[in-house]
């Protein structure tokens, strides 16, 4: 899931950039599909470095569980 999110926003990151280049406008970024592409990477960066926080205290916690205690 975090793969796919930050994987999907920079792709959506790429596009806007080749877009740009391509020679696509502003009023053209506001029509069709380009609104959503533009906007993906504000919020999916953001949600997948928290998944990865997520990610890392589950499995601190887990490893915390597992480990044997010392006397």
């Amino acid at each position: 899931m975090i793969a796919g999110i930050i994987g999907a926003s920079i792709l959506s990151f790429l596009a806007v950039i080749i877009g740009t280049f391509a020679g696509v406008t502003r009023e053209q970024f506001g029509t069709g599909a380009w609104p959503v592409v533009s906007v993906f990477p504000l919020i999916g960066l953001p949600v997948g470095f928290l998944l990865i926080i997520v990610l890392l205290i589950i499995n601190l916690r887990r490893r915390a569980k597992e480990a044997p205690k010392a006397p």
